[in-house]
């Protein structure tokens, strides 16, 4: 009998109930697929990977991250809190000491879900893998954590969730921002004034294979891993750089996706998209779940997989390559120009109009974070939904000084004085109050 090197847990979520319409491919049967092809090949009777059932976010999971306007229950469904609560389950696992690792196979995905939200965007509503890893933070103490986005659209949610943490890497590899959604993730977006360095973007030729990946892996990703050293990996574990997927213009294969995980070592992976639902995702997530469990992975094999013939040209393998040369300077010695953003007195603000491509509106956002000499600083963002109401955000970091902590109780107190605001919501992560005005 089969035993896993490394007991694994798995969490599933079809989410029945939700898809962005009948024939979208996102949609109940990415996962149904999946879970029948790792049925057949007795997946599970292996000793040491169970399956497990999530749990479901509740609002101060979803509060502790992002600010919901108007509120939670107007933007994210029951099946956005089931698929949060999947990555949780598998957080818990990892933490608890039940399972050496934890893949949750959830949907709706959620790397397109910034720190404000609104509605959806890219499919996503609500970030899987920020709420897990706050989650984390909150129950089990303060982590080092590096999140390792593989889905083929730039993360731009997580990196918008984490662009002023220095405590958080975010990594995502991802087809060139000009070529695709979100349009991007590119080398220059490196993270705010006190987080530089701490956000990675590797973009992409469309048409990179096993081969340019594996070797964005070796000199880019993987040393940056060891010199951050973070207490917890975390890999985004989108799939729609697979050569079949309807949406994306890469190469990537099923063996390279396992590949990959077997040289990352993530703690925990959380699924994203990926929507070649019958030829791709069923042999991606067995070639993932066998890498994560250290069990062979080398029979696995999808319809059309001809190595040779998807191998990218010289050329292209030579641009990954200067890349590769480039790329590591911006974890290494960040250039302070590349933080986006202006210096106002003692904040430092940013001002952008950011496109739900899902819903078809436009956010306008002023968002400005306080220089403080004593800690990360207090962040404060102001949105409007095109036409409608504009609502306050404040966030006293889980790290605040005094005088942060202290700041933003004073501009939560103003804003309801001066009654500027029709909806505010106030994040405070030192002593894990999460309040809301306005309704």
């Amino acid at each position: 009998m089969l035993k896993a090197k490394n007991s694994l847990g798995m969490i599933f979520f079809p989410a029945f109930d939700w898809s962005i319409s009948p024939t979208h491919p996102e949609r109940e049967e990415r996962l149904l697929y999946t879970q029948d092809q790792l049925k057949e090949e007795g997946v599970f009777d292996i000793e040491g990977i169970r399956e497990y059932k999530p749990e479901v976010a509740s609002t101060e999971d979803i509060e502790r991250v992002h600010f919901c306007f108007p509120e939670v229950e107007a933007v994210a469904t029951r099946s956005h809190c089931i698929s949060a609560g999947g990555a949780i389950r598998a957080g818990q696992l990892v933490m608890d000491g039940e399972r050496d690792r934890s893949f949750a196979l959830v949907r709706p995905p959620g790397h397109h879900a910034m720190k404000s939200v609104q509605g959806s965007r890219g499919f996503c509503t609500i970030n899987m893998e920020a709420i897990m890893c706050e989650y984390i933070r909150e129950t089990y103490g303060h982590k080092r954590i590096a999140i390792v986005d593989t889905d083929c659209h730039h993360g731009d949610g997580t990196q918008d969730v984490y662009w002023h943490d220095p405590d958080t890497l975010f990594i995502s590899m991802h087809q060139d921002g000009r070529t695709i959604f979100p349009g991007t993730g590119f080398p220059k977006e490196c993270g705010g004034p006190k987080a530089l360095g701490r956000n990675i973007n590797i973009p992409l030729p469309p048409g990179t294979s096993d081969a340019g990946f594996m070797m964005v892996m070796e000199r880019v990703v993987m040393p940056i891993l060891e010199d951050f050293k973070p207490d917890l990996i975390i890999n985004s574990a989108g799939q729609d750089n697979h050569f079949t997927d309807p949406i994306t213009n890469m190469n990537f294969s099923a063996q390279g996706y396992a590949a990959l995980n077997t040289m990352l070592k993530p703690d925990i992976a959380v699924l994203e998209g990926g929507y070649a639902i019958q030829g791709a995702l069923p042999y991606v997530n067995l070639g993932i779940t066998l890498a994560m469990a250290g069990l062979d992975y080398s029979h696995v094999r999808e319809p059309g997989w001809d190595p040779e013939a998807l191998t990218e040209s010289q050329e292209v393998l030579d641009y990954i390559s200067t890349l590769c040369d480039a790329i590591p300077e911006f974890y290494f010695n960040p250039p302070a120009e590349s933080y986006e953003g202006m210096v106002t007195g003692d904040w430092s603000v940013r001002h952008r109009n950011i496109f739900y491509d899902t819903e078809g509106f436009m956010e306008s956002q002023t968002e400005a974070l306080y220089l403080c000499d004593n800690c990360r600083g207090l962040l404060k963002v102001e949105t409007r939904k095109e036409n409608g109401p504009v609502g306050l955000g404040v966030e006293i970091p889980i790290t605040a000084c005094q005088h942060c902590r202290n700041l933003g109780y004073s501009l939560m107190e103003d804003a309801q004085v001066k009654g500027s605001y029709r909806y505010m919501q106030l994040i405070n992560r030192l002593e894990k109050e999460y309040l809301r005005y306005g309704f």
